[in-house]
């Protein structure tokens, strides 16, 4: 699994629980996308959380 290379976000595990109570477990997923950047004037791809994206800590590139 890809984690976030600006936050370092990756999975998290927790515990479903069912109405009678029985407990398995479970994970979460952060919401990652493969997105072009421009980094010290270079363009590459990087995993980045939507989250990221969305508060402007990157810029894509065209």
């Amino acid at each position: 699994m890809a984690k976030c290379e600006i936050c370092n976000k990756g999975q998290h595990f927790g515990i479903r629980l069912s109405h009678s109570h029985r407990r398995t477990n479970r994970v979460w997923k952060p919401n990652i996308r493969k997105v072009r950047l421009e980094v010290n004037g270079v363009k590459k791809s990087m995993y980045v959380c939507a989250k990221c994206l969305r508060s402007s800590k990157v810029g894509k590139t065209a």
